[in-house]
């Protein structure tokens, strides 16, 4: 184990650890939790999708979405949103409303059993992952802590430089 004792340890950069082999171990790890965050929503009692899941977390965090912004969040087909929302009005996540400003349009709201489902889903998550992070050594914690907390402000940093001083996204638009 590389003990990440700083950034003047010599011991913290050997052959194996510049960005791309780094980025190579990422991407093991990423797809290893990928796999622990699908089977640990697979052990909820209503099994979901992960696009059924992706649908809900996006109305979770933008209630009231119409079904095109639903889509385009989800970066998919207009019918294919459509039917994914009538599985899941179906199952009784998710219900559809009229805007109150403009009668075409069709708003998408989270039920109470959607949030549910979603917070059953969350917690069985974070069941799993700590049970990993419970197997690993506390040195082994901490430094993951760090490098995650180094990771993110490296990516806010980049980020800021892209975006300006205010610190957005050029990618999220005006």
């Amino acid at each position: 184990m590389t003990d990440l004792g700083g950034p003047g340890d010599p011991r913290v950069r050997g052959p194996g650890d510049g960005p791309e082999a780094v980025a190579a171990q990422i991407a093991d790890a990423v797809e290893s939790l990928t796999a622990l965050w699908s089977d640990a929503a697979q052990d909820a009692p209503l099994r979901l999708s992960l696009h059924q899941l992706r649908a809900l977390r996006a109305l979770e965090a933008a209630p009231g979405l119409n079904l095109t912004a639903l889509a385009d969040r989800l970066d998919i087909g207009l019918p294919t949103a459509s039917r994914l929302c009538d599985r899941l009005a179906a199952a009784g996540l998710l219900e559809r409303a009229p805007h109150p400003d403009t009668r075409r349009e069709v708003q998408l709201w989270l039920t109470p059993h959607g949030r549910h489902v979603l917070g059953d889903v969350a917690g069985r998550r974070a069941q799993a992952l700590a049970a990993a992070l419970a197997a690993m050594e506390p040195a082994e914690r901490v430094a993951l802590s760090r490098g995650l907390r180094g990771f993110l402000a490296a990516r806010d940093a980049g980020l800021r430089r892209a975006g300006g001083a205010d610190g957005t996204d050029p990618a999220d638009g005006p």
